[in-house]
């Protein structure tokens, strides 16, 4: 049990003496380095909870060169991040690697382009020791921001063209996940195969599209519409499919929550599913697969392993390790067989 005292906090010099070790032993354990004997570690560890010593953490960051803290900045308003379960699972992922790193996690959003600045105040003030950034639209001035702080910074999702490309992202095979759902409608025998695709500025959504064109060359542009990832803008886009192109009889989503919505105005119109227009969606989103009715036929993405995938680049960055810039990742993805298709 720590010793109960009123007096002043424990001080590193404490432990040393407590534990019978130089000053700069006990700072190299308490502060995570390498290069100290078993027994010795043992005997400060013991001294640090026998005291009840708390870190300073300024005094840490001298030593150390870190905040113990990485920016998770969203680009998507916060109605976006707190509605849509993508950002929860990401950042569920994100945090919990961070935990095993014995990082914090300071979550940034953006409402609009006024908050870049603040972004970059905050960035720039030596506050975390990188970024990690997700959601990112092709006409957005965030990851110029973001390289102005000269902190290492990793993507999530393939970024735009014009943007460093040595920066390094994790994102899944976009393109070939919606070959599979195209295909797979396909073999259903459905002949007006329609997409609902995701807002044209986001890269995740053009290679889905791309997906869906590389089964359908010839596709009526009459059976594409666009949505922007939210669940009403797929009921929106469905009605609107189903107003021009009443002979649908398969629909690729490109993303779960927007396939909801599609299988609600479905439902709403009295059409049949699968009997006559198939659904399948994107992402596999647990939260929202459980709910649709009927069950959704979607393709899966490990959306919270991406998230510990871009801490483990992240941490590669910080320590130095392996390749100086590491590779990005491109994740599988698979086809999960439902009743909807």
């Amino acid at each position: 049990m720590p010793e109960q005292t009123t007096g002043p906090r424990p001080t590193l010099e404490a432990v040393a003496a407590r534990a019978g070790v130089s000053r700069a032993t006990a700072s190299r354990v308490v502060n995570g380095g390498a290069g100290v004997r078993a027994p010795l570690v043992e005997k400060v560890l013991r001294a640090v909870e026998e005291l009840g010593y708390v870190p300073n953490h300024a005094a840490r960051t001298l030593v150390t060169r870190r905040n113990g803290a990485v920016a998770v900045i969203i680009a998507e308003p916060e109605f976006r991040i707190f509605s849509d379960p993508f950002f929860e699972q990401q950042v569920r992922g994100i945090s919990r690697e961070l935990t095993a790193h014995d990082a914090q996690l300071v979550l940034l959003w953006v409402e609009g382009p006024g908050d870049h600045e603040r972004i970059a105040r905050y960035l720039g003030g030596g506050h975390v020791d990188g970024a990690l950034a997700f959601s990112l639209h092709s006409d957005d001035a965030l990851p110029t921001v973001i390289e102005r702080a000269r902190i290492p910074m990793v993507f999530g999702g393939r970024p735009a063209p014009g943007i460093d490309p040595t920066v390094p992202f994790v994102d899944c095979d976009n393109r070939g996940g919606a070959r599979e759902a195209v295909r797979h409608l396909v073999g259903l025998g459905r002949r007006n195969i329609a997409h609902i695709s995701g807002p044209a500025d986001q890269t995740s959504a053009i290679d889905r599209i791309h997906g869906y064109r590389d089964v359908l060359l010839d596709a009526d542009p009459a059976l594409l519409g666009r949505g922007d990832f939210t669940e009403e803008s797929g009921a929106r886009a469905m009605a609107e499919l189903l107003d021009r192109r009443p002979d649908v009889d398969g629909v690729f989503v490109a993303n779960d929550l927007m396939a909801s919505g599609a299988l609600r105005t479905l439902r709403e119109r009295g059409v049949r599913v699968p009997e006559d227009v198939a659904v399948v969606g994107f992402d596999d989103m647990a939260s929202v697969v459980e709910r649709t009715v009927p069950a959704l036929t979607t393709v899966h993405q490990d959306i919270e392993g991406m998230g510990r995938l871009m801490v483990k680049l992240l941490m590669r960055l910080l320590d130095g390790t392996g390749a100086e810039i590491p590779a990005s990742v491109i994740t599988p993805t698979s086809l999960i067989r439902r009743a909807s298709a």
